[in-house]
């Protein structure tokens, strides 16, 4: 993606997925936070990176990875070898900052201490803020950073309240945190309160019609942002990352065309394009 392709907002911050930024003005609402929910292996880390990597490579906006749950060398081995990102170069350029908060809870840490004060959490994260210039950050996952010595819901339902408060204080900082829904599960966050306080929500999905599996992008909540909810097919890629092929009626559509031209046409093996790009 080439910054020509783009006509940037002033009030908007493009997540780097082209279909997604046209249907949201320029991108999402710059200062505000967004929840990008999902099943283990739908992409949430993907859409994240591709998030922070866009604003480092075309609009020379530092980003902030906060990863919480795997080291952050992991993460980006993981997208060096499944999509030939080279993240370590824009770290370098300190265009991108990657921080390790797993020592702050007890799973990860020697410590018997747990850190449980959503200040002391969100100091961490403005101190390198304010340190490299941070104009995009992403919590990845936001649970990890909820689940402490307490285990009382209304207790958390606070924390994470007063967490967000923290990070909205960041005005010109454009947030993304993602939030892994356990499988078979009909929700979009771990505790039920992230996405109320999210200014906008996407859940990534896997649905099934007539055979064919693919992975669709639920736009749920689009807060000051004329959009309807809806849902869109779209694909992982080398080299570009998430996709969007298509609005999911049209997509299914391509399908129902598909399996017409095969009755038709006993013999016919090829997907239509749609599918098949």
């Amino acid at each position: 993606m080439s910054l020509d392709q783009y006509y940037l907002y002033e009030d908007r911050t493009p997540t780097g997925i082209w279909y997604v930024d046209q249907l949201l003005g320029g991108g999402f609402k710059k200062g505000e936070i967004y929840l990008i929910a999902g099943e283990a292996g739908q992409g949430k880390t993907i859409f994240s990176l591709q998030f922070l990597k866009t604003g480092a490579e075309l609009y020379d906006e530092p980003g902030l990875y906060i990863t919480v749950d795997e080291p952050s060398e992991d993460v980006k081995r993981g997208v060096r070898s499944s999509l030939g990102w080279d993240l370590d170069v824009l770290e370098e350029q300190q265009k991108l900052v990657f921080v390790d908060l797993r020592t702050h809870f007890k799973a990860y840490s020697q410590s018997e201490r747990v850190v449980a004060d959503p200040r002391e959490i969100a100091k961490v994260i403005i101190d390198n803020v304010r340190k490299f210039g941070i104009k995009r950050l992403v919590v990845d996952p936001i649970a990890p950073l909820l689940i402490t010595s307490h285990t009382d819901v209304l207790w958390v339902r606070e924390y994470m309240r007063e967490l967000v408060f923290q990070l909205k204080k960041l005005k010109d900082v454009t947030t993304v945190m993602t939030s892994e829904i356990p499988t078979g599960e009909n929700k979009i966050s771990r505790f039920g309160v992230e996405e109320y306080l999210a200014s906008g929500v996407i859940k990534l999905e896997l649905q099934e019609y007539r055979g064919f599996v693919f992975r669709v992008m639920f736009i749920r909540k689009m807060r000051w942002t004329p959009v309807r909810p809806q849902k869109l097919v779209f694909e992982i890629y080398p080299q570009y990352g998430i996709y969007v092929i298509d609005r999911l009626e049209n997509f299914m559509k391509s399908i129902d065309r598909f399996y017409a031209d095969v009755s038709q046409q006993p013999g016919q093996q090829e997907y239509p394009y749609a599918l098949a790009r």
